[in-house]
């Protein structure tokens, strides 16, 4: 069209005259002319020069159907590639050619995840200031038989501090688990926080009794609020949502206590968290998260130099995360 219009236009025309037989306007002439690129929908475009290769997708879908990354998102995968010094793409490149080759789908047993209200007044700057606990089920292959997990949590690292697995909920177990806890962590006589939602074990006096002698700070949720106790259910929903959750439930005692077991081991120092910057809660609690971000980002600088045109901002942030706050909601409304 627009090799027509300038053939009319050198035999005399008007070139808005030329553009009106045309069917055009000239401004769309004009923008042709600007633009050596089809704007059109249709129109076959010239690939970017920053695009990836069709190498490199094939690369990409590779490494996301391995059996280590198969049930893992970009967000998973990125990072632990990282740490073995492998930079392929960003995570939303990932992402795109996962889309392009109908693999974005949901990975993993868990529904897709949903906004919730943030939950109570604790601020932890460090490990071994607030721990957070819960009790939950762990169903048996005998229909009404349950056993119990006990767990403790540190709020800061994620880190799974203490656990056990009983027949029954009572607060001579917690109380029990707590010094344990506590020795093992050697923080006797801190100003630990403990906190938990307004179970019976949870309120009970032998615990409260040794929460007294041991110098802890008891806190509870807010009565009939849920979520007020976020990181304990979050790491139930982890264990209760893993591929390897058993899910006609445990045959004895025994076998739950083993497979709690194994499950803490991975959690603690294998599994990297979303929150804590994708490093293990293990590695946050020992402060072990500060070298492992710093490679990592030296890794992204690295890959922006040898081909820069891919990006067009910042690397991707790997400073480690600062203070964890329980209930920043809560906090910000007492300030106000």
């Amino acid at each position: 069209m627009v090799l027509l219009i300038e053939e009319a236009v050198e035999s005399g025309a008007r070139c808005e005259e030329a553009c009106k037989v045309a069917g055009i306007d000239i401004r769309t002439l004009q923008r042709w002319r600007h633009r050596p690129e089809d704007g059109r929908p249709e129109a076959v475009h010239p690939m970017p020069l920053h695009s990836l290769t069709d190498k490199e997708k094939e690369e990409i879908l590779e490494v996301v159907n391995q059996p280590e990354y198969k049930s893992l998102p970009p967000s998973q995968i990125v990072p632990r590639l990282a740490d073995k010094g492998v930079y392929l793409a960003s995570e939303s490149s990932f992402y795109r050619v996962m889309s392009e080759a109908g693999q974005n789908n949901h990975r993993g047993r868990a529904q897709k995840s949903r906004k919730v209200p943030l939950p109570t007044t604790h601020t932890a700057t460090g490990p071994n200031q607030v721990w957070n606990w819960d009790i939950t089920y762990l169903p048996s292959r005998t229909k009404g038989l349950y056993y119990y997990l006990y767990m403790f949590e540190d709020v800061y690292s994620r880190n799974a501090v203490a656990y056990e697995v009983h027949d029954e909920e009572s607060g001579e177990h917690a109380a029990r688990l707590v010094q344990r806890a506590v020795m093992s962590q050697g923080c006797w006589g801190g100003s630990l926080v403990l906190h938990s939602d307004n179970g019976s074990p949870m309120k009970s006096s032998t615990l409260l009794a040794k929460l007294h002698n041991l110098g802890i700070t008891p806190s509870r949720s807010r009565p009939r609020v849920s979520n007020d106790n976020p990181y304990a259910e979050s790491l139930f929903r982890t264990l209760k949502y893993c591929p390897q959750w058993p899910s006609k439930g445990f045959e004895s005692l025994d076998e739950a206590r083993g497979w709690v077991r194994h499950f803490v081991s991975w959690y603690n120092e294998e599994h990297c968290h979303s929150k804590i910057r994708f490093v293990t809660p293990g590695q946050r609690h020992r402060g072990e998260d500060q070298e492992i971000l710093a490679k990592r980002h030296a890794l992204y600088q690295t890959a922006k130099e040898k081909t820069p045109r891919r990006w067009t901002g910042q690397t991707r942030n790997w400073a480690p995360i600062g203070e964890v706050q329980l209930n920043p909601d809560r906090k910000n409304q007492k300030a106000a």
